[in-house]
């Protein structure tokens, strides 16, 4: 049986508007697909909704302090919240 995943999201706003696509680009650079599975510009209190897959919560910590980190979308995100699934739901068995 394989490793049950978690999912979180990650939800982010930026400091200058226009800027959504590039930080998703960005995203999709420097972290793998089977960590960060989808990341998309939203409407609303928020800017861009970014998806994690994770076994342990350490691999999460690291995607969300590796985002703050990064020096291009550090200078773009004025702030970050993190949503985490209470079950390993993912994938939907």
């Amino acid at each position: 049986m394989a490793n049950k995943k978690y999912r979180a999201y990650i939800l982010l706003r930026l400091s200058n508007v226009g800027k959504e696509w590039e930080v998703v680009e960005r995203t999709k650079e420097i972290f793998s697909q089977d960590l960060v599975t989808y990341a998309v510009p939203v409407y609303g209190a928020w800017d861009i909704m970014v998806e994690v897959s994770y076994e342990q919560l350490n691999q999460l910590d690291n995607i969300v302090t590796k985002i703050r980190e990064d020096e291009v979308l550090g200078d773009a995100i004025e702030e970050t919240t993190t949503m985490v699934g209470a079950r390993a739901t993912y994938p939907w068995e």
